[in-house]
Order: structure tokens, then sequence, then C-alpha cells
């Protein structure tokens, strides 16, 4: 599971015209799905996310996770294109995305999941949708994470 998480100023998704979905400061986070994910990775990139220490503290320091933000949000929309290999060519190839048999109840587990360590209502977008997302990427902070490669210091 490759999870690309922003910390955000304001987030939003729109399909159709439509508003689906939108939070104020948070993280907007993209989940991309593989065959070879488990309820192990969920647990692994939820327990990341909800302590991730990306928000600043009263002196300016990035020391603070997202459940120290008064009114900090979290939108969670899934991306099969993270899973992308530009291996060969200049097509990307999406052979290592799961289909939606697979992909979408890893998805709901991964949001059930979130939701209950956060404590509050994660805002989505719509699983396959075309969606238009808005996006203030504050700082800029950008954070990349890959349940297959997890780092050991």
């Amino acid at each position: 599971m490759r999870l690309v998480i922003q910390r955000v100023k304001e987030a939003s998704v729109t399909i159709g015209g439509t508003l689906k979905s939108s939070i104020g400061q948070g993280m907007m986070i993209l989940v991309g799905i593989c065959d070879e994910d488990t309820d192990e990775d969920i647990e692994y990139l939820c327990q990341k996310v909800i302590k991730l220490r990306i928000f600043d503290d009263a002196e300016g320091v990035m020391n603070l996770p997202i459940t120290d933000v008064e009114g900090g949000g979290i939108l969670v929309v899934s991306q099969f294109t993270l899973m992308a290999s530009t291996r060969k060519g200049n097509r990307p190839s999406y052979i290592h995305a799961s289909r939606p048999d697979f992909a979408v109840p890893m998805y709901e587990k991964f949001i059930a999941r979130l939701q209950t360590l956060f404590g509050k209502e994660i805002q989505t977008g719509t699983f396959g949708a075309n969606m238009q997302v808005a996006l203030v990427n504050d700082g800029p902070v950008t954070i990349i994470m890959d349940s297959h490669l997890r780092e050991s210091f």
C-alpha cells in the first residue's frame, strides 16, 4: 500500500461538479493499493499516519501529529495511479494496482481503521470516480509512505 500525504491548509473533492468532501487544515492522503497488501499493511500505515509529526508547534517546529491540531481534518482519496510502473517505455503500466474487488474492501478498511485512531470522521472521495481534487499544500509538506518499503533506523 502506498500513500502520498500532504499537509494542507484546505482540500476538497468534487465529482461531476458537486462537492463531495472538504477539509480545512489537515492531511490530504492519496492511497494506492496492490494485491500483496494485507491488514498488517493497513495497521502499519494508519499508526504511522496518525502519529506523523508534521504540524507546527507553538515555536513553529514540525512537532505535532494531526490529533493535536485543533479542527484538523483528514481527506482520503483512492488513487490507483500511485501503483504505476514506469520502468519500460513512456506509458505507465498499472498492473500492480489491485482491481476493485480487492481494492475497495482494503480502501474501506484503511479508512475505518484511520477513523478509529483519529476519533473523528474521515472525509473521502468515491472509489473509482473521476474526481477533481483541489488542495493548498501547506509548506509544502509532502510525505510518501510504502508499507512494502519500511524504513528501519
